[in-house]
């Protein structure tokens, strides 16, 4: 395993570690950072980046960084730009690097790779980005969808992209699920019924919130699951894909056959377990810590809300004892009139209207209206029944279908389906009709060997017997 300090300079973090200049440095690295964002590559004219490390400086009224020399004179924002800048391009820290443009002699700040990484590790530190966990699992789908894609690769651009793609969405929702703990945590040391009402209503018009929903069973996400499963499994299944995959991996990885073929299984079986059950086992937890999240807000409001009536309820009795005492004591009638309303003990309550049930109001009927009865003739009432039974007829009933079985089968005891007519779709209705009724009208329905392939159909084949009178 490759140590950190053999890849990194010794002197790395000391600019962070630096009790009085931490907060600066850091700031710092992210100016510079950001002064690469329309650039095509980390690499920036060197009076540029004094200019905005210059401009930071005068703005916070930085005059004096530890490390500096102290040359006996007041030092211009210019030359504690550059002498950060030089800090930072420093061996031991190794931040920036230093280059002179050959062709018009002018230095050059470049970002190394490692600096690249804690500028935007201090970032996420600073402003988390938020995360669209539903696009792991779209892109999944897409990848095994279009095997087109990555048919020329299938290990690179398929199974690792996917496996990447599944850890991912792994890492994120623990890292929600962490996040709601912390709130949880963060409700319990709520102080009043404004700042928890403020809580309540950044939570349930967080990001997390919304994208906990999109991944829940009411939204369509979780339809892309099974078959991703079922892809996965054709990978492993599918022997000349499997190989192709193994030999993918030994090239890429740099790994023996074996071993090659034991990294594959891996990351085809630990996507499959993770979408199939650590994936529902971690949503469970997130919804019941959503759960519990709610029961705390709710419980923590009733508990700031009563906190004023328990005081004031431990004041009142306190004065009644004392004025019991002034009564035995007899010092009640020697006490001002002006002071007699401290012990008027009586309750001022209220009714508010959280606190009243309305009656339920009886829906009145706020138009009449009128229907004119008209009397139909014989000839309506005919034409009437007639469509009723035009609408009632059923021609694969009960007794329709006996009917039909005694004229096919007529003195024989059985019939087989072999000698049954279905060459047309109302045959087939009939002998499917007859079948369903065949125990209702007397009749037993075996099951034979073999099949009969009949209009786009399938049926297995059968024998219908007579029962015993």
């Amino acid at each position: 395993m490759e140590r950190l300090f053999d890849v990194i300079p010794s002197g790395f973090f000391n600019c962070l570690s630096s009790g009085s200049n931490n907060g600066i440095y850091s700031d710092c690295l992210q100016i510079i950072y950001e002064q690469y964002d329309r650039e095509i590559s980390y690499r920036i004219a060197r009076s540029n980046i004094r200019d905005a490390l210059a401009s930071y400086l005068l703005e916070n009224h930085v005059e004096f960084l530890d490390g500096e020399e102290d040359s006996g004179s007041r030092k211009n924002y210019n030359d504690l730009a550059n002498g950060i800048i030089r800090k930072f391009s420093s061996k031991e820290i190794g931040w920036l690097e230093e280059e002179n443009d050959d062709a018009t002699y002018e230095k050059h700040i470049i970002m190394t790779e490692q600096g690249i990484l804690l500028a935007e590790f201090l970032q996420q530190l600073r402003r988390p980005e938020r995360e669209e966990y539903s696009s792991y699992i779209y892109n999944i789908y897409n990848v095994l969808h279009n095997e087109e894609q990555w048919s020329q690769d299938p290990y690179v651009e398929g199974l690792k992209n996917i496996y990447r793609n599944a850890k991912l969405l792994s890492k994120a929702l623990k890292r929600l699920s962490t996040f709601i703990k912390k709130i949880i945590e963060r409700m319990v040391r709520e102080e009043s019924l404004e700042s928890l009402t403020e809580n309540i209503i950044e939570y349930c018009e967080g990001n997390f919130i919304r994208e906990y929903a999109r991944l829940t069973k009411q939204q369509n996400i979780h339809m892309y699951r099974s078959f991703i499963r079922s892809k996965l499994e054709s990978m492993q299944s599918d022997r000349v894909l499997f190989e192709l995959l193994v030999i993918g991996c030994a090239v890429e990885e740099d790994l023996e056959e074996e071993a090659a073929k034991e990294q594959v299984l891996d990351m085809i079986q630990r996507t499959r377990g993770f979408l199939s059950e650590d994936y529902d086992h971690i949503m469970k937890e997130i919804k019941h810590k959503i759960n519990v999240y709610l029961q705390i807000a709710v419980g923590r409001a009733r508990f700031l809300r009563n906190r004023e009536s328990d005081v004031r309820g431990n004041v009142e009795q306190t004065i009644k004892y004392i004025a019991e005492e002034m009564q035995e004591l007899e010092w009640k009638v020697e006490l001002p009139d002006e002071m007699e309303a401290l012990f008027l003990l009586d309750r001022n309550e209220f009714i508010d209207r959280g606190s009243i049930r309305f009656p339920r109001k009886a829906q009145t009927i706020r138009k009449q209206t009128f229907a004119d009865l008209e009397e139909m003739t014989e000839e309506e009432l005919e034409k009437a029944r007639r469509a009723h039974e035009k609408e009632a007829y059923n021609p694969y009933s009960k007794e329709k279908m006996r009917a039909y079985l005694e004229l096919v089968m007529r003195d024989e005891k059985s019939v087989s389906s072999d000698k049954l007519p279905m060459e047309s779709k109302r045959d087939l209705l009939c002998t499917m009709s007859a079948v369903a009724y065949g125990e209702e009208n007397g009749l037993s329905i075996q099951l034979k060997d073999g099949y009969v392939e009949t209009n786009g159909m399938i049926l297995r084949r059968f024998e219908i017997i007579k029962g015993e009178d």
